[in-house]
């Protein structure tokens, strides 16, 4: 699972789960994806039958969240969600080994922190999820690469 703001483009986290997923698998699963975040006023969710789900839907009117459902088989009614999982899953799942829980969970809590810190998204002209605008100049002819990811992506920095 992942949760997304959409209105800034950032992840706000993961959580996985081996084996199937009921109800309470799957609120459990919402709460460690968004503990330490805050909890967003809106969700979406597709028309999966675990979101029509008694203990999701209680869930929800618990911490006051309304869910929004994107319209059945059309894609496009979640753009910006369905960017980012195939983003995942091309720029990192398709190159990454994962030995354990463990590791794969801390492998996308990297990939979180590139995605949100470091990796300038055109939706927002240029700038980061967290974009900090802190007015530095720097000299263009002066960059060295820094690797995220255990050496998955490289970006310039300004050195």
């Amino acid at each position: 699972m992942v949760v997304m703001d959409q209105y800034t483009r950032r992840i706000i986290g993961f959580a996985a789960h081996a084996g199937n997923v009921d109800g309470p698998t799957l609120c459990r699963m919402f709460n460690n994806a968004t503990s330490g975040q805050g909890w967003p006023e809106h969700i979406s969710s597709d028309n999966d039958p675990l979101f029509q789900y008694y203990w999701w839907k209680a869930n929800l009117r618990v911490i006051e969240i309304e869910e929004i459902k994107s319209l059945p088989l059309v894609p496009m009614s979640h753009p910006f969600v369905e960017r980012l999982i195939g983003s995942i899953r091309r720029k990192m799942l398709d190159h990454t080994f994962f030995w354990r829980a463990t590791d794969m969970k801390n492998k996308l809590r990297n990939y979180q922190s590139y995605y949100n810190e470091h990796r300038c998204h055109s939706s927002r002209n240029g700038a980061t999820p967290i974009a900090s605008d802190d007015g530095k100049v720097v000299d263009i002819h002066s960059y060295c690469w820094k690797t995220y990811c255990r050496g998955l992506f490289q970006l310039p920095v300004a050195a």
